[in-house]
Order: C-alpha cells, then structure tokens, then sequence
C-alpha cells in the first residue's frame, strides 16, 4: 500500500502531537481520523498552535469513536494513558479485524504478561486474549515478528534505551553474573501533559532527582525485552529538560570476553538502521538525537572495577514513543524502515 490512511487517538499529547509531526511528513501516510478521549476537540491547532502550517491538511479532533476509527483507517496510533489507552487499542483492533487494520498502541497496557502488569502498574490488567495478541514492538529484537502483526505494543522508553544498551551482547548475556544496573536520566515529557505540580517550572528548574526508586514499571518490561536472562536494577531520575533520555548501563561481563566486546556492538549496529555506534572516546549526547529516532551508544571497558560501560542517548518522544511506532508502522507495511524518519536532530 502506498497511501495508508492513518489515524490517531490522543493527538493533543506529547507522543501524539509528535505522531501528527511524522505521519504529516511521512510519504506513504495520510491522516484522515483524529479523536481523543477528554474536551480537547474541534480544530488541532487551536490546541496546539505549533502545528496552524498543516490545519488545512489536518481533520478535526473529535470524541473517540472505536468503529468509526477502524471504519476509516488502515493504520490507528493510540496514544492515551496507560490504563485506557490499550482497551481502545484492543477495541479497535477487533473492530477493524475483518478490513485487516492495523493498530499500534504507545502505552503499558499491552507489554506485559497480566500478573506483572497488574504487579507493577497497579490496576488491572486486560484481557489475557489482548495481550497474547499484542507483539511487542523493539524492532531489533522482534523485527519478523511486528512484519505479521496486526496489533503493536510499541516499548517504553526507558526499557528502549536500557535493552538496546544490552541487546548487542548476543548470547554472552548468558555469561553475565549478578544484575545489570541501569542509570537512567529523562526529560519531562516523558511524564505526560497532565498538570502535575513536581514538573511545574519553579519545582523542577535547577533540579535532578530520583523517581520511582525500585519500582519503576519498565524495570519487568527491560527484563523481558532481554529475554529473561537477567536482572536489572534500574534507577529513573528527572532532568529540568523538555525531552531525551540518556541511560548509564553497568554491565558484569566476563573479562576475558572484554577484548571482543566493541566488535559485538559494531556488529549488532551495523544491521540496525537506527542504532549508531561511536567511535571509541566518544560519548552520546541527548541533543544529538533529540527529533529524531535515533540511538546513540558508545561502549567502555572499565579495567578497574571489571564492568562494561555502556551509554545510550534517544528521544523519549522518538525511538522511545512516537518515532519508533511509526518504525514499527513501516515494518508493518512492508516499507523501509527509515520511511518518514530521515530526521534533523534538534541540536537547539
């Protein structure tokens, strides 16, 4: 297909307004249906000025309307909160499963077996049947897999940046001893749009603190994504920034396996159309991909204390939400994954 007919529920969020973004200039999309579940309706850029160059080409935000959006579109980003936004995903999904839509949700709701989600988001979980439909969407490990789906789990940000710090290990992963400490540092976008008091200006500037500490959802997501093989202890901290996030990953390795380590990730990276490897001395920076869907990594030995160092730098709103649903969205169709995703860094 070349002319997909998209839409999107949630387009007034972060990661939605940043799918309005891609899908306005993506080649092979067309947006046709825009719908949110609160009062946020009528014309997108009233709500969002920053998008009044595409009001001509936009439609109108309208209350959600499940049969309506399978009705219309070939392809549904759903982009609400976690806890609605995987029933609307599923919704659609089975309403759209004879005109074989495909539906890509950017929320938790659809990661997770139903006793560790429930464990770790707090309220319950979906259906068993939607979950075990659901693939889960990190391209570098489930590529083939997403290329047959019908219904996407697009990963976390935080467990993208942590599991493609560690992904390129292979099977030595088998070999690592003891967990796997992840020090992990976002932008506030990565928290919502919804008024919260501790991301108002005055709270926030001039600060960095943990969140979450030992009980961050993404921490069974991470170990999934890993395939089980090993524990993780991930600690989450805020930055007084908009958007990025950069990951320092700890990693137990063998150090007889340490010599070999840089030619593992060159490997892995020289597949991943995405994941870039720095030359040795260099170290990612979150401006450096901010806008984009791109991940930057660099690897460290550290003689002394025996540990691999690994660092990771992506867009919590791009390869950790928006940039990579529409990733999963090109596999899905059959198209070059770096379809629409070409993208400047936003240096400034």
């Amino acid at each position: 297909m070349s002319n997909v007919r998209v839409g999107i529920v949630g387009p007034t969020g972060y990661a939605g307004m940043e799918l309005v973004r891609l899908v306005a200039g993506h080649p092979r999309m067309t947006l046709v249906y825009l719908a949110g579940s609160g009062a946020r309706t009528g014309p997108l850029d009233a709500h969002l000025p920053h998008l009044h160059v595409l009001a001509d080409a936009l439609p109108p935000v309208e209350p959600l309307d499940v049969h309506k959006a399978a009705d219309l579109c070939d392809l549904v980003f759903v982009a609400l909160p976690s806890g609605e936004s995987g029933r609307v995903a599923w919704e659609i999904a089975q309403a759209g499963l004879d005109r074989g839509v495909k539906v890509i949700d950017l929320s938790g709701d659809l990661r997770l077996p139903p006793e560790a989600y429930e464990a770790w988001y707090g309220r319950p979980p979906l259906p068993r049947e939607a979950i075990a439909q659901a693939c889960y969407g990190l391209p570098e490990r489930h590529r083939e897999s997403i290329r047959e789906a019908s219904l996407v789990a697009n990963p976390g940000c935080y467990a993208t940046a942590c599991a493609l710090a560690v992904l390129p290990l292979g099977n030595l992963l088998a070999d690592v001893k003891g967990p796997i400490v992840f020090d992990a540092k976002s932008g506030v976008t990565g928290a919502g749009r919804a008024p919260k008091e501790h991301l108002h200006l005055g709270e926030l500037a001039n600060d960095v603190y943990p969140y979450r500490v030992g009980q961050h959802q993404h921490t069974p997501e991470i170990e999934q994504a890993l395939g089980g093989a090993v524990r993780v202890l991930l600690t989450t901290q805020l930055l007084p920034i908009p958007r990025g996030i950069l990951v320092c990953a700890y990693i137990p390795i063998p150090p007889d396996e340490a010599p070999m380590v840089y030619d593992r990730y060159a490997s892995f990276c020289e597949r991943e159309p995405f994941v870039r490897l720095l030359p040795d001395g260099q170290l990612p920076h979150i401006k450096a991909v901010n806008g984009t869907n791109e991940c930057h990594l660099a690897v460290r030995w550290d003689e002394r204390s025996r540990l691999l160092q690994v660092f990771t730098a992506i867009d919590n709103l791009g390869k950790g939400a928006a940039g990579q649903a529409v990733q999963n969205a090109n596999l899905m169709f059959g198209w070059p994954e770096r379809e629409g995703l070409n993208l400047v860094p936003l240096w400034m």
